[in-house]
């Protein structure tokens, strides 16, 4: 990729797109009343995704950019779940009875530092609580490193399908620059015993633009991990914000790959991934060829949510524990972010939002033109537009950085279709930027 380009579009500067309007964008002004309102309307027989945080780990690592808190013991974990079935005892009261789940996300932080009996204990409240559809998927987040036998056993025992297992890199430098130090041998055990128990979904989180990171040991960690063959894996790159992250400020700055160098690690993960078998998927993920991803893709029906990519993801997003998104009908809602104001909200008898935003008719064309953008680097925009009723020719003259994007040769432009060019497909945030009212143009 040209250098002019990736100075240019390459930087950090926009969202990552996996929800429109992006977070930063979120206000007081829609809070627990307004949560409330939107639980209430929803309908009865439509499908809907839960998702639990569970924002504790045993040691920080110091690339995290996640809420989460460094728990040595149990205890504090403990409390935190009392909170939590408090708070699907509220939600559950507002929403309306025997609404369907089509799938739970255990999100963290490390979910899987909750006990065996414990989590056994919460997806046997959350079945009670809702109405989980016989083909309801239940996937959770891990950390191999804390991951025991009896655990697997109990994810299995619990109906989990799908797990995502940190990784990272491989490479010991790398890993002990941002302290977290996880052997081959680790990742592999807690792939072996997740599959023992029936736990086959498996995917990878890999990062690039760490400090120390090269080509080289990018190739080996995705080549490695390929080897094992988890059905996905996602390929982020590692987002730099130590004035919003304190502990980014550990990480070495001087030891971090230049745009140049990230672009050149992202390429070279794509092209070791590929080669072993996987289809690229969107932006930053890629699959086996009879993964449901995959199949989606092919079928142009790949969605994006607040996780990232998904095959199906319902309107309506429940989210559980402090800091969660959820979205209900006419916008998003967030819990409020501290452990402690989160649990005293709860145990007050009253939801935690913090904040939110109500979706306008324009949110909504924009959001389904970024998403398109970002599944499928492409983008009709009149026909989007036709189908939320909206006229397409203000919007596409509103986004000025079209014209400059077409110049510089990123996208083709053909009455109104947008596509990005598959060279340069890693800046497709910038593309879905053109699109995006709130953000400050000063960022990217």
């Amino acid at each position: 990729m040209q250098s002019s380009i990736l100075t240019k579009y390459g930087n950090a500067g926009p969202p990552w797109y996996t929800i429109y309007p992006a977070a930063p964008q979120f206000s007081a002004a829609v809070g627990a009343e307004a949560c409330e309102e939107w639980l209430r309307g929803l309908p009865a027989d439509e499908p809907v995704s839960l998702y639990l945080h569970i924002p504790f780990c045993r040691s920080m690592c110091w690339y995290c950019g996640f809420p989460t808190t460094v728990a040595s013991w149990d205890s504090p974990i403990l409390d935190y779940l009392a909170v939590l079935r408090e708070e699907l005892r509220l939600v559950a009261e507002q929403a309306p009875q025997e609404l369907p789940v089509s799938d739970v996300h255990f999100g963290g932080g490390t979910p899987t530092l909750i006990g065996p009996a414990e989590f056994l204990t919460l997806v046997e409240l959350l079945r009670h609580r809702f109405a989980f559809r016989k083909t309801a998927t239940i996937a959770v987040e891990i950390d191999p490193r804390t991951f025991t036998a009896e655990m697997a056993e109990a994810l299995g025992a619990a109906g989990v399908t799908r797990a995502s297992l940190g990784v990272q890199s491989f490479d010991p430098l790398v890993q002990k620059t941002i302290n977290r130090v996880q052997s081959e041998a680790q990742t592999t055990a807690a792939v072996e015993n997740l599959r023992r128990h029936g736990v086959n979904r498996i995917n990878f989180d890999l990062l690039y633009g760490l400090p120390k990171q090269t080509v080289q040991s990018c190739v080996q960690t995705a080549a490695a991990a390929a080897a094992m063959r988890p059905n996905r894996l996602a390929v982020f790159g590692y987002a730099h914000v130590p004035s919003f992250k304190k502990n980014q400020r550990l990480i070495e700055e001087a030891a971090l790959p230049d745009i140049a160098a990230r672009a050149e690690q992202a390429a070279a993960v794509a092209e070791t991934l590929v080669a072993a078998g996987y289809r690229q998927i969107g932006l930053d993920h890629f699959a086996l060829p009879d993964d449901q991803l995959t199949l989606v893709q092919q079928a142009g029906r790949l969605r994006r949510n607040s996780l990232g990519y998904s095959a199906d993801t319902p309107k309506t997003v429940i989210g559980f524990g402090a800091s969660a998104i959820g979205r209900l009908g006419d916008g998003y809602v967030q819990n409020e972010v501290a452990t402690r104001t989160y649990s005293r909200h709860i145990r007050a008898g009253s939801l935690a939002t913090a904040k939110g935003c109500r979706l306008t008719d324009e949110d909504r064309v924009r959001a389904a033109i970024i998403e398109r953008l970002m599944c499928d680097l492409e983008a009709d925009v009149p026909a989007i537009c036709a189908a939320h009723g909206f006229d397409p020719v203000p919007l596409l003259n509103s986004a000025e950085r079209l014209a400059m994007l077409a110049k510089d040769g990123i996208v083709d432009i053909e009455k109104g279709c947008i596509r990005v060019r598959q060279e340069h497909r890693f800046v497709t945030r910038a593309v879905a930027a053109a699109f995006d009212a709130y953000l400050d143009r000063s960022l990217c």
